[in-house]
């Protein structure tokens, strides 16, 4: 399929527009189970058009899990996103679901909110790449569509914009902002390799398909530039000071040379355990932005006191610094990672939208 195929019109009474998902991988397809397991207890939702990906657009034209096998069926591609998945047939008060790490799309999330078409991401290349296009969908939203991105960060993201909301002023805020590196570090006991956790993260899907993401700390930079900007300060990435756990063999390391190296993580995280461990600590990948001394993400050992540490899984934990909470900060939890985790935030911000919607 080459072109964007006619899509319905959406059934009388239905609030707002309709869906459309960008991304069927493991994150989209959880998005459609989500949707169905909703409908089926009845749940109001906006109907659910069509879905994209690097490869096809399929319409729904009834069957939603036929059009994701449809998706997933299709001839790869050589090339990224095609031109004709932006969607030349959204319309006013549509909602689209980005569920891909791609760049062209969320550069895409501007003009859709200008056009009225609401955004609704797990993608961090929105508001967590440069500050140029974190300001221009600010901007977008005054007058166009709603941004959900609390599939970005978290239950923490809704709470930083309540407060600044309310007046408060945040002073800085401390986290163990990614559900993946959470997880392997909870279960890092020095029993096994760093590395076989490493590969069992990524085929649970806690982990981006290349960890090298997640372990060079570009997640959790982005993500602490998310909460930053939502705080009012306009970080750009070049602010954020980066200690990666990736060592250079790893980083240079082609997409398919990625798994057997590995094990290049091991004696390095293994030498960084055994110090915590004789010091009563436990390592945590941190992220920190404070207003007047800068913002640093990397692996700290921290004191079994520090509130951070009581976190399990891929719970991820935040302190907030703030007007009202200024010597003891406002810690809050929740999961981090998996796809299920993200799916519901999605269409959790889809209803918010469509029950905000004046009916159609």
């Amino acid at each position: 399929m080459s072109k964007v195929t006619r899509i319905p019109t959406p059934a009388a009474g239905t609030r707002g527009g309709r869906i459309a998902l960008l991304g069927t991988g493991v994150v989209g397809s959880a998005v459609v189970a989500r949707y169905r397991q909703l409908a089926e207890r009845g749940v109001a939702l906006p109907p659910f058009a069509w879905l994209s990906n690097s490869r096809v657009q399929v319409v729904n034209d009834g069957s939603l899990e036929d059009a994701l096998a449809q998706a997933h069926a299709a001839p790869r591609r050589a090339t990224g996103v095609p031109p004709w998945a932006e969607g030349e047939a959204l319309a006013r008060g549509d909602i689209v679901i980005d569920a891909t790490a791609s760049d062209t799309v969320a550069g895409w999330h501007p003009e859709w909110l200008q056009r009225g078409i609401h955004v609704v991401t797990a993608n961090k290349l929105g508001a967590g790449a440069d500050a140029t296009r974190a300001q221009a969908i600010i901007d977008a939203q005054r007058e166009g569509g709603r941004y959900g991105d609390s599939a970005t960060v978290g239950a923490g993201l809704r709470l930083l914009r309540e407060l600044v909301a309310g007046g408060d002023r945040i002073h800085a805020v401390e986290g163990m902002l990614s559900g993946s590196l959470g997880w392997l570090l909870s279960r890092f006991d020095d029993s096994r390799p760093f590395s076989d956790l490493v590969r069992e993260a990524r085929d649970a899907g806690y982990t981006e398909p290349d960890p090298r993401v997640d372990l060079s700390g570009e997640d959790v930079r982005r993500k602490l530039l998310i909460l930053a900007r939502a705080s009012g300060v306009m970080l750009e990435a070049r602010d954020v000071r980066v200690s990666s756990l990736v060592p250079d063999a790893l980083r240079d390391a082609a997409p398919g040379e990625v798994d057997a190296r590995l094990t290049t993580l091991d004696a390095p995280l293994r030498e960084r355990f055994v110090t915590a461990h004789r010091s009563d600590a436990r390592l945590c990948f941190v992220g920190r932005f404070d207003a007047e001394r800068g913002a640093s993400v990397g692996l700290r050992a921290l004191p079994l006191s520090n509130p951070l540490v009581s976190g399990h899984g891929t719970e991820n934990r935040a302190a907030i610094f703030s007007d009202r909470y200024r010597e003891r900060p406002l810690v809050i939890q929740g999961p981090g990672a998996g796809a299920e985790v993200t799916a519901a935030a999605l269409l959790d911000d889809v209803l918010r939208i469509a029950r905000a919607a004046p009916r159609a």
